[in-house]
């Protein structure tokens, strides 16, 4: 019998399974610049690399709603379980074809599979947590990404040059099978009763609520703010002569950023409107995009990537949470799995996109079009302000 959303705890915090997101997120982000650099490392062009950047949300974007309507069906264990082991085999592909074919066979596991543990675990997580606790949940989940966000880059920069690219991915395939043993006795997700016509519901049905059409908009700006900074800043940091252990660090103060601003971030609810926060993230974020071409020494970039780690870090927990909030009760899943997809359909054109623009025009244009984005998905944050 499955359980009505009331009768879920509204105090129950799952912290097993944020610990296990954000293993899993530190093995994915390692991989994401292992990857570039190893291609830059076998004299692969921007446009290249790029292409292998795409190549991780490739498959995202076509079976991400898929994934959400099975994790609504099924739950999210077993897709968790698979999606690990999807993880760790990609990364050890990495570790045994040291190639540039290589690396493409594991952009699409790695991604692949990291979406449909995103999916499974963060739908478990709004569920679990109920109305009362998903705001601290998804808090908590924030700032275990920011923290493997500073980690993930950090150890596998720190890898490739103590002991070269082959064992940094074997050390990174090896997180995903320990972030499965945080399964046992992991809490079960209660689930809400469908209505008898879900079945013939469609993704169209859910892009006809304005509400939650806006927040899947805003939400692939941030992701698009956050993913254009682990493209741009190492092809930046390699172009400006800086070692895989400096544009970690570098990747890393984003990740310090991100993680202080989500510890205070309950405390800047309280205070700051949704929209107003959003939209000012990604204002301010476009003017930190404007200015890193600037900065060509590890000492004028780790204060800049701080900044924008505060700034864009804001943004996750809050589009989120209003998912959870628009979308239909026994679709969060699917809801879920459709922003993953609008967020991979960005991952995957945007790095192919700006890579064929930085081959022909270098890196500055690269930067200001970044900012020029975010400005425009600020701008559409205050129109929704105003709206409200």
């Amino acid at each position: 019998m499955r359980s009505r959303p009331s009768e879920i705890p509204a105090a129950a915090t799952p912290l097993r399974l944020i610990l296990l997101l954000t293993v899993a997120h530190t093995s994915f982000g390692g991989a994401r610049l292992a990857i570039s650099l190893q291609a830059l490392h076998l004299q692969a062009s921007p446009m290249l690399v790029g292409l292998l950047m795409s190549l991780i949300m490739l498959v995202p974007t076509f079976v991400a709603v898929h994934v959400g309507r099975w994790v609504d069906r099924a739950g999210y264990r077993r897709p968790t379980v698979i999606a690990l082991a999807g993880i760790a085999l990609g990364a050890a592909v990495a570790a045994l074809l040291p190639s540039l074919p290589g690396l493409a066979l594991t952009s699409l596991l790695v991604g692949t599979s990291f979406m449909q543990a995103h999916v499974a675990v963060n739908n478990a997580i709004g569920h679990i947590a109920g109305a009362a606790g998903r705001t601290r949940a998804f808090g908590l989940m924030a700032v275990g990404f920011s923290l493997s966000a500073l980690a993930g880059p950090m150890i596998a920069g720190a890898a490739i040059d103590l002991v070269g690219y082959r064992w940094a991915f074997a050390l990174l395939a090896v997180l995903p099978l320990a972030a499965g043993w945080l399964l046992r006795d992991a809490p079960a997700m209660p689930q809400p009763e469908r209505p008898a016509q879900a079945g013939s519901q469609g993704v169209l049905d859910l892009l006809r609520l304005p509400p939650l059409r806006a927040v899947l908009l805003v939400s692939a700006m941030v992701s698009a703010g956050w993913d254009l900074f682990t493209f741009l800043v190492p092809l930046h940091g390699a172009q400006s002569g800086l070692s895989a252990t400096a544009i970690g660090v570098v990747a890393g103060a984003f990740g310090v950023g991100s993680a202080t601003v989500r510890v205070a971030l309950p405390w800047i609810m309280r205070r700051v409107p949704e929209w107003r926060l959003i939209g000012a993230a990604l204002v301010l974020s476009g003017l930190g995009y404007f200015l890193f071409p600037f900065c060509v020494t590890v000492g004028t970039m780790l204060p800049l990537a701080l900044v924008l780690g505060l700034v864009l870090g804001c943004g996750q927990p809050v589009v989120m949470s209003l998912l959870h909030v628009t979308a239909p009760a026994e679709r969060t899943g699917e809801a879920v799995g459709l922003r993953a997809a609008i967020t991979s359909l960005g991952q995957t054109v945007l790095p192919l996109a700006f890579g064929a623009f930085g081959t022909a025009l270098g890196m500055l244009p690269l930067f200001w079009a970044a900012a020029a984005l975010l400005g425009c998905g600020g701008g559409f944050a205050a129109t929704r302000r105003r709206l409200h």
